[in-house]
């Protein structure tokens, strides 16, 4: 029974050995088929290889012997080479890939044996060509056999192949080969070619790194506190405090900022001078670039109209408005209807001269010789014709009237109403006030700057000089000089002051924009001719012309004359002119018995003003002296004071200024026993009128406008260009809108306005301007409404 059993457990044991071995054996012939096909795959892709590599070959023979020029020794030794090499790689080709191949990795295979290729032919055929090739390139062979004792590697997958060598040596040949300087030649061509840059610049164009965003740091208390500081220049010099102390202010808290602009000076080449329009510059740019970063853009305060003209029919409109009018011969009147006729000359744009209109009782107090108007349009004939009697050509432009009445006190005409109302909205584009402190001392209407694209104040009257001499001066100066830079801040974009004798107004820069009347400069033309044939030009010796007011340079003449009697014997001096103190000049000088001869005004170009030699102009009240500019233009000695009136006057010989009383009589004496020299062509067009409206186009900014440019102002910021004006709100602007609006409330009482020295009843126009004007009543203009 044991036995029996034995026996069985011997079998069952058996049975199971040989069932362990046979799924043994099944697991290795699985494994060894898996292992033949990873072989039979892998021989597959080398032959792939192999036959891709002979056409790169082929193709590199063929596109190397048309097209490169390559020195024919280096270039057959290796191109020979390789047309030697081809045929042992497709016996290599053709041998690995015959089915013999399997059964003799199958016959030697087993669980721990390393599966070989027999490489021997192969690698006897290539190290054979090799040992050829030597002798052909003994430079390239050295570092062949160089390589391949140096670099040896073996390839295995699951067994072992031996050491490939010459696959090695083959690849470090062809680097070699296309190291030579034959392969340079053969291959420069094809590197340098267009489709390979194109190859290139989009391969760069795939790989390049975006650039990463660079924020802009938010701004530092010194800059926002160094840009309120200039944003308040301003409203701080209304305190008294001085443009070049908040310029310092500026420039100290910007430190960071200069040092910054040195640096970049000295790496450019430049000397280490940082100017304060620099520092500005480099402010603005700041605040609106980080204004940009943030998306922001400004559309306009709380005082601020953008519905502005807008320019439809390609040119641009210009309305000049001024405080006084022909037939009333005071510069006020003159001089922008000169500048309006120059204007138009151009054709670049529409024109509107805008002049008060006086009730029949007004022009009897103001225009000469009784000479009144029943209508608007008498009185633009008038206006018409004398113009065009001086300017020798027909000016293109209209001519408007607003209501106006004149003020005995201040004789000045003041406006009655809203002056802005008489210029229609659809014109509303460029305004040219003459004299903007004059113009909105009682304005209560729309605001200029709001109504208008761009408003410029032409400054032509020193008002502080003529109130210091009236009683309690000094007062009523001091508040007249706040009550102007508020008026002319609140209205003007830009303010031109002719001589530095005017009041320093904000916004406002220095430039005589005056001219002379063409009809002087063609008597100075007649005389310089006379001189020429040798005639006697000048026949008489001293003249003065004015109104006979004090103010108007009378009393400095009087002095002088009194003072130097005796110097000045036998000096006469003849004197034109009609005034409200003529009575009071012509008996003080009566009195002092002074050699003066008084006669009544008349025009500066009368013919009998032609023979006099020299002009004598003492007054220092005046900001630029019209009748020394067309005694100059006539080729006349001048003596005039040494004001800053005068200044733009010192570059002609014939001006000769003096400082003191002593200095007056000897230019006097030298004047009367010399000839003045002739005008040069250059000094006859400084004094025209061209000229004049020349400088004024570019002294306020009418050049960029009337080419249509943008408003913007235009900062560059690393080649990006960032708009100033849509991007930065200006702390000034919202100042002055502040302002315009307190002034409009305070001119809207009728108690302040009288307090002031306003004419009652010229918040709003009267009856007789509306019968006159043909208007519509102020009530209904602007009705009340309650209950």
């Amino acid at each position: 029974m044991d036995n029996e059993t034995q026996t069985t457990a011997a079998a069952t044991s058996n049975s199971s050995a040989f069932s362990f071995i046979s799924k043994g054996w099944r697991e290795v012939r699985d494994s060894a088929d898996a292992d033949l096909q990873l072989m039979k795959h892998r021989a597959n892709s080398f032959k792939n290889l192999a036959a891709s590599f002979d056409r790169e070959i082929e193709n590199l023979i063929h596109s190397a012997a048309p097209t490169f020029s390559v020195p024919a020794i280096r270039q057959s030794s290796e191109i020979d080479f390789m047309k030697k090499l081809q045929p042992k790689i497709s016996e290599f080709r053709r041998v690995y890939s015959a089915p013999e191949i399997s059964r003799k990795v199958m016959e030697k295979w087993g669980p721990r044996a390393k599966l070989g290729i027999d490489l021997s032919r192969i690698r006897s055929a290539i190290v054979a060509e090799v040992d050829e090739t030597e002798e052909e390139d003994i430079d390239g062979i050295i570092e062949f056999n160089k390589v391949r004792r140096e670099r040896r590697a073996s390839f295995r997958e699951e067994g072992q192949f031996g050491d490939w060598e010459p696959i090695r040596a083959l690849k470090t040949r062809l680097r070699e080969f296309e190291k030579k300087n034959s392969s340079v030649e053969i291959f420069g061509g094809f590197k340098n070619s267009e489709f390979v840059e194109k190859v290139k610049s989009s391969w760069k164009a795939i790989c390049k790194e975006p650039e990463e965003s660079k924020e802009v740091p938010p701004l530092d208390v010194p800059e926002l506190l160094a840009y309120l500081v200039r944003q308040s220049g301003p409203f701080l010099d209304q305190l008294g405090i001085r443009r070049d102390i908040c310029d310092k202010i500026v420039e100290s808290l910007c430190s960071k900022r200069r040092n910054q602009l040195v640096l970049r000076s000295l790496a450019a080449g430049e000397p280490p001078t940082v100017d304060h329009d620099k520092i500005n510059d480099e402010l603005d740019l700041r605040i609106a670039s980080v204004l940009q970063s943030t998306g922001h853009c400004y559309e306009g305060g709380f005082w601020t109209d953008f519905m502005k003209h807008d320019v439809s029919d390609g040119k641009r409109h210009v309305a000049i408005v001024t405080t006084a009018s022909l037939p009333w011969m005071t510069g006020t009147a003159v001089n922008p209807l000169f500048r309006a006729a120059y204007l138009a000359k151009s054709a670049k744009q529409k024109v509107t001269l805008v002049v008060p209109w006086l009730c029949r009782s007004d022009q009897e107090l103001v225009y000469p010789s009784n000479l009144t108007f029943s209508s608007p349009e008498e009185q633009e004939n008038y206006i018409r014709n004398w113009l065009e009697e001086r300017i020798g050509f027909k000016a293109d432009f209209k001519i408007s009237f607003y209501p106006g009445k004149f003020s005995k006190e201040r004789r000045s005409i003041i406006p009655a109403g809203d002056t802005s109302q008489f210029i229609p909205s659809k014109d509303a584009d460029i305004a040219i006030l003459e004299e903007p402190e004059h113009l909105n001392w009682y304005h209560h209407g729309k605001r200029w700057t709001d109504k208008f694209n761009h408003v410029v104040g032409i400054v032509h009257t020193n008002y502080l000089e003529y109130i210091k001499r009236e009683k309690n001066g000094a007062l009523q100066a001091f508040l007249v000089k706040h009550i102007n830079n508020w008026v002319t801040r609140a209205y003007c974009h830009k303010v031109l002051r002719l001589s530095a004798a005017t009041q320093d107004l904000p916004k406002s820069v220095i430039c005589n924009v005056h001219g002379v009347n063409p009809k002087f400069l063609k008597i100075g033309e007649k005389v310089a001719e006379e001189r020429e044939l040798g005639q006697q030009a000048f026949s008489k010796g001293a003249y003065f012309l004015g109104k006979m007011v004090w103010a108007k340079g009378y009393k400095e003449l009087i002095d002088l004359l009194a003072k130097h009697k005796n110097d000045l014997n036998g000096f006469k001096l003849d004197v034109y002119g009609n005034g409200e103190d003529a009575h009071e000049v012509q008996s003080t000088a009566k009195m002092l018995d002074l050699n003066l001869n008084f006669m009544k005004g008349r025009d500066h170009a009368d013919d009998s003003l032609h023979g006099y030699k020299l002009f004598i102009n003492p007054s220092v009240s005046d900001v630029l002296c019209t009748a020394t500019a067309e005694a100059l233009a006539m080729g006349k000695f001048v003596v005039c004071a040494d004001h800053p009136s005068n200044d733009f006057f010192r570059s002609f010989p014939n001006c000769l200024t003096y400082k003191t009383s002593e200095d007056f009589v000897a230019k006097v004496k030298e004047a009367l026993a010399n000839e003045p020299q002739p005008l040069t062509p250059e000094q006859r067009y400084n004094l025209s009128w061209e000229a004049a409206t020349q400088r004024f186009i570019e002294y306020s900014e009418l050049d960029r406008l009337l080419n249509n440019e943008h408003n913007a102002v235009k900062l560059r910021s690393n080649g990006k260009i960032i708009a100033k004006s849509v991007s930065m709100p200006s702390l000034s602007e919202m100042v002055d809108g502040g302002l315009a609006f307190a002034h409009y409330c305070l001119t809207g009482n009728e108690f302040l306005r009288i307090c002031t020295g306003a004419i009652p009843g010229t918040r709003d126009y009267d009856k007789q301007h509306c019968k006159d004007l043909h208007l519509v009543p102020p009530q209904v203009e602007n009705p009340i409404y309650g209950w």
